[in-house]
């Protein structure tokens, strides 16, 4: 006897939201990269279309990190004291976007200036065809300053400015709207905050379009499951025809993954825990699958390893 699938009927769908933009389109990018577009739950295929996979952002700084893992410093090697040739390595290692990631100071203790920040964009811009996105240190003033630098070096590129959330986003998208840009917003992990960053945003005049929503999520082990709720609420909610949380859903797995013990510190720990590069491998890609299962469209990454992983495991899913 044949057992009949029961399908849901949604009434609503993600917008479609395009990265980058070509040089008949104003910029230099090789290509651009489309996010969104789902009329249903993630990789039922049987019930809707998923039009664009997931997409991989691979994180990379201005100078070299002092508070990554001594793995991932590693991993990347010389390509990290250059943001131009951890942009080429970058993309060398599958990333579909790259995300240039501004630190507050330079050399220790000197602020990181305008110009610093349109000199690392411009370097990135030149090093990779691929779509930018351009995150500020995450201090109001700082990312304000810097931002706005970037925004102008950048006029053209549809590159994503962030993070924009209830203490600095005017200034941002201010920036955004001036420049033809997109941004990223940011919020603790609460739908209603989601849905208002977004209300804000739009009443500046920065179409939904040009938004993508970054809900925040935590590492494997540390608030998973909560972040995971979230955002299936969040999807949940854009399939019913909520068109504020209809916006494409930005994550870093990366950023939280490897600040947790379990990938960062390989002495004084259980022996147990086994290995210590294949563990914290092992805790990006899971933290990052499990968002993709509960609709990520853009994952932001650090080790290499993972996003080979990530990008094999959307593979099999995106297989009808």
């Amino acid at each position: 006897m044949a057992v009949e699938i029961p399908v849901e009927k949604w009434t609503g769908e993600v917008r479609e939201i395009t990265l980058g933009a070509t040089a008949d389109e104003g910029g230099t990018r090789s290509h651009t990269v489309t996010v969104g577009g789902e009329t249903t739950l993630p990789f039922l295929h049987f019930e809707g279309e998923i039009p664009n996979p997931p997409r991989v952002a691979i994180e990379i700084a201005d100078r070299k990190p002092d508070d990554w893992s001594p793995l991932l410093l590693e991993t990347w090697s010389d390509a990290a004291n250059d943001p131009a040739a951890w942009a080429k390595a970058a993309e060398e290692a599958g990333a579909d976007l790259i995300l240039l990631q501004l630190s507050l100071t330079k050399n220790g203790d000197t602020p990181t200036t305008a110009e610093d920040a349109r000199a690392a964009t411009r370097a990135v811009l030149e090093a990779t065809g691929l779509p930018l996105l351009v995150f500020g240190p995450g201090q109001v003033d700082a990312d304000n300053e810097l931002l706005v630098a970037v925004a102008e070096e950048a006029a053209g590129e549809r590159v994503v400015l962030g993070l924009c959330e209830e203490k600095n986003y005017r200034t941002i998208v201010a920036a955004a709207l001036a420049h033809d840009h997109l941004v990223n917003s940011r919020t603790p992990m609460d739908v209603n905050l989601s849905k208002q960053m977004i209300i804000l945003i739009s009443d500046m005049g920065l179409p939904l379009d040009r938004i993508l929503m970054d809900p925040t999520t935590a590492g494997l082990g540390y608030g998973l499951e909560y972040g995971y709720s979230v955002m299936e609420r969040l999807r949940l909610a854009a399939l019913q025809g909520d068109k504020v949380t209809q916006q494409p859903m930005l994550v870093t797995p990366g950023y939280e993954s490897w600040r947790q013990k379990e990938a960062k510190v390989g002495e004084g720990v259980p022996e147990a825990w086994g290995d210590w590069r294949e563990r914290a491998v092992l805790w990006e890609t899971l933290t990052a699958t499990a968002l993709i299962e509960t609709g990520a469209d853009i994952l932001v990454l650090r080790h290499p390893e993972t996003v080979q992983r990530v990008k094999a495991f959307v593979d099999q899913l995106m297989e009808k």
